[in-house]
């Protein structure tokens, strides 16, 4: 029974995604479509358990849903509207259960994140909405992505669905000359799906290998568009230099290891190899953009041997440069680690407090964790004993809650996980 539920979920957050993606394809309604696709889950739970798993999960959940949107479909008023989605149906269910489902479905995945990105919508509406619908990701993990509160993004993404709906923007990759207007917020989206597997704000696990593999993929397609620019090829530089230290940031109990302390013999060669040729072929073609600079700070901590031999005079530079192109208060926060780490950590806890009392930051986690261990570092014990405290109030994971847990107790505050 456990198996078997742990297999549904897994379907969802593997094939959830893309499946919604083909329905929306077809039936050219978000809500309908996320209604049928969470039928299907529903109908999955209620007969695997008696029945068994089917042989191909995905393509089950797939048909079970088409159905349903056929059903829907049907009972609608106007003609046009049925003919045009009943054939887009029947389309779907002939691939599915064929060898290329599949890349299909991704393909549908990609062309929405382009129709969820179109200009007519805010930036923040279009990546809102593509985690939420595309991806799978909650809410809550969106807000706190973008550090704003749950209603707010709740109510920009109602708001987004209807404009789509209303405004007929088409299912489909733009043409060429269209591209540069949406390749941002598609880029952003991409990496906020990579960037959610690769430091998880909800589950067990502290990474989300299925969302880091699928940043990457999207990020390879994005880079075979027809005039694919050096950020698109700095984008994913960057997600191969972080995921190539995937193994080892996690103990043997699943724990999580911070960058100093990684066993860097780990770290697959491999994709360290890629991603430094991708960003330096991407600087070379000028035009530096905040993923090359992102990249080109990952490719310094993959050269160097340790934290202690790391060139963190270099790193700073490279984050005075990406603040001034990006200032968003999580790079400037990130500004500030660098900065402490290659002039002391009294500068750098001048820079976050600072950033604290701008407010941006205020029930960020990662700040307080930050500004503790410098604290721990002038031996201002008892600040730090708060500031981790603070920390550990407003971490969402477990196995961030245990880590900034174990901090305390090092500390002698006496805290319990």
């Amino acid at each position: 029974m456990h198996t078997i539920h742990r297999t549904i979920e897994q379907v969802f957050r593997a094939e959830g995604g893309r499946i919604r993606a083909s329905l929306i394809g077809a039936v050219r309604d978000f809500d309908l479509a996320e209604e049928c696709v969470q039928d299907a889950f529903i109908k999955a739970l209620e007969t695997w358990p008696d029945r068994g798993m089917p042989d191909n999960p995905g393509a089950w959940i797939t048909r079970v849903a088409r159905n349903r949107a056929v059903d829907r479909v049907r009972r609608r008023g106007r003609f046009e509207a049925r003919r045009d989605a009943l054939a887009a149906l029947a389309a779907l269910d002939a691939v599915v259960g064929a060898p290329e489902e599949l890349t299909v479905l991704r393909d549908d995945l990609l062309r929405l994140m382009f129709t969820c990105c179109h200009p007519a919508l805010n930036r923040q509406a279009q990546v809102g909405l593509t985690l939420h619908t595309l991806c799978g990701l909650t809410t809550d993990e969106i807000a706190r992505a973008f550090l704003v509160p749950k209603t707010t993004l709740q109510q920009r993404l109602v708001r987004a669905k209807r404009k789509i709906g209303k405004a007929g923007i088409p299912y489909r990759v733009p043409p060429d000359d269209l591209l540069p207007e949406r390749v941002g917020s598609v880029r952003t989206t991409v990496y906020l799906i990579f960037n959610e597997g690769y430091a998880a704000t909800s589950g067990d696990a502290p990474i989300r290998a299925e969302l880091c593999d699928e940043g990457i993929r999207l990020g390879r397609l994005l880079t075979e568009l027809p005039g694919a620019d050096a950020e698109t090829e700095g984008l994913l530089a960057l997600m191969l230099l972080i995921d190539a230290r995937r193994d080892a940031r996690v103990d043997a109990e699943g724990e999580p290891v911070l960058l100093r302390d990684q066993d860097r013999s780990r770290w697959r060669q491999d994709a360290l190899d890629e991603g430094r040729a991708r960003v330096e072929a991407a600087l070379r073609r000028g035009a530096v953009g905040p993923y090359q600079l992102q990249a080109a700070i990952q490719a310094v901590h993959a050269d160097a041997a340790s934290t202690e031999t790391t060139d963190w005079t270099q790193i700073a530079g490279l984050y005075d440069v990406l603040a001034r192109v990006q200032p968003s208060p999580v790079v400037r926060l990130n500004q500030a680690v660098a900065v402490a780490m290659a002039r002391g950590p009294a500068e750098g806890l001048a820079r976050i407090d600072a950033l604290l009392a701008e407010g941006a930051l205020a029930r960020y986690h990662l700040a307080h964790s930050a500004r503790a261990d410098l604290l721990r570092r002038l031996a201002r014990v008892d600040e730090a004993v708060v500031a981790y405290g603070k920390a550990l109030q407003l971490a969402s994971h477990d196995a961030d809650r245990r880590f900034l847990a174990a901090r305390l107790a090092e500390l002698g505050a006496g805290h319990e996980a």
